[in-house]
């Protein structure tokens, strides 16, 4: 798969649904069963700032690659819309992460497996 055949867009559109769903698998695989302790979880990975957490401890841990450091890169750049309550680099790091995330589903179905096990040594608080 050629980088530049998708979109920063579209990479950042299927990363955020895998990421989504591979955080829910997560915590019902791992018996958080009351509806809103699930959401409360959840949204600890899934919000803006659960994703730049995230981004932050594996970048400092040097996880990344090259390659998905550039997926990143154009992930973040391509934020147009910033909600009320968000900050823009809060945003732009989670669209990166995202677009990383579905590089991998799309690319390394391998890296992905590894990407997630690094993903949840945060524990389920993203610490």
């Amino acid at each position: 798969m050629d980088l530049k055949e998708y979109s920063s867009n579209s990479l950042s559109f299927i990363g955020d649904a895998v990421f989504t769903l591979r955080v829910r698998q997560y915590f019902v695989e791992n018996h958080y069963q009351a509806s809103a302790s699930l959401q409360r979880k959840c949204n600890g990975y899934n919000s803006a700032n659960g994703q730049t957490r995230v981004f932050r401890r594996l970048e400092e841990e040097g996880f990344f690659s090259e390659e998905e450091l550039e997926v990143y890169k154009r992930g973040r750049n391509h934020i147009t819309h910033i909600p009320k309550n968000g900050d823009r680099l809060t945003y732009e790091c989670a669209s990166g992460l995202e677009a990383v995330c579905g590089y991998l589903y799309l690319h390394d179905p391998d890296r992905l497996e590894e990407f997630f096990a690094k993903v949840f040594e945060g524990g389920p608080d993203n610490e």
